[in-house]
């Protein structure tokens, strides 16, 4: 995990149930007698995350409902920290700087734009586009009157689209960030769900539950995978090279890097790897661009 990144250790449960009195009933004692989570329970992370979201972001409330993706805010954090730590070495250290993101897909949760916001201090558009998750990501944002500023969220109509109909002309972006659906198939998106929930300790066989878990259907999965959506991010970058300075995106699975640079490499596209990981879980974040 990023070294800035507050969670770096063990999440201080107490403290977190002061601003948010709903997650004491969650927590559990692990076999070394530590105050802990059960990270199987869907109820439970919602409760821990939102809990972070209201102590640590300064959010006055926040509601996702059932169903739709639970945000892990450490590992969504430490993608905005390599990303912030890419753009001060590339754009001259203007860290400091109000910069300026597009966040692809930004779902019910609006998580990245609401992090980027208030962690960050910038200024975020995120595009999404099921009309149901866009109402709700804009109802979070206006619970909190410091976001109102700073966070537009955009309907992309045109689902061929990603960045086509939301980045408008003379717009100008500092970075672009994507968490793409991971998965080619709801078969495919269910075994990791399976394998997830078993990894945690999870044996109960309750398909509802695992969908639960994990998301709406195009959270988690969208013909050909990773990989050929991250394809035609790239592809459909270049028609915007002049306004934004660098595109990227989380690669969940190793063997979509090959496939991706390819067509980085297709296009002449400058990009640099970041290899990230929390706890057992390992990704990595993918940059690109064609002229700084």
């Amino acid at each position: 995990m990023h070294p800035q990144n507050p969670y770096y250790k063990r999440y201080d449960l107490k403290r977190l149930v002061k601003h948010h009195a709903a997650l004491q009933k969650y927590i559990v004692l692990n076999p070394a007698g530590e105050e802990t989570i059960d990270f199987s329970s869907s109820s439970a992370v919602y409760e821990l995350n939102k809990a972070m979201l209201l102590a640590d972001f300064k959010l006055a409330d926040y509601h996702l409902p059932t169903g739709y993706l639970i945000p892990p805010i450490p590992g969504r954090l430490d993608y905005l920290l390599h990303v912030r730590d890419f753009l001060s070495e590339k754009l001259n250290n203007i860290v400091d700087s109000k910069l300026h993101g597009l966040d692809i897909g930004t779902g019910a949760n609006g998580i990245y734009c609401i992090l980027g916001a208030q962690h960050f201090n910038w200024t975020m558009v995120g595009t999404e586009s099921d009309s149901k998750a866009v109402e709700i990501a804009k109802t979070n944002i206006q619970h909190t009157k410091a976001l109102l500023d700073k966070v537009e969220i955009r309907h992309q109509e045109n689902k061929s689209f990603l960045f086509r109909n939301i980045i408008k002309p003379n717009e100008r972006f500092d970075f672009t960030i994507c968490n793409p659906p991971f998965h080619s198939s709801k078969e495919e998106a269910l075994k990791g769900s399976l394998r997830k929930l078993k990894n945690l300790g999870d044996t109960t066989d309750k398909k509802e539950r695992f969908l639960n878990f994990e998301g709406q259907a195009n959270e988690l999965w969208c013909n050909g995978g990773e990989a050929l959506f991250i394809k035609r991010l790239i592809r459909e970058s270049i028609l915007f090279k002049d306004q934004v300075k660098v595109f990227t995106s989380l690669v969940a699975k190793a063997d979509s890097l090959l496939k991706i640079e390819k067509q980085l490499k297709k296009l002449k596209a400058n990009y640099h790897i970041i290899p990230m990981s929390q706890g057992h879980k390992k990704s990595r974040c993918i940059l690109w661009w064609f002229d700084l």
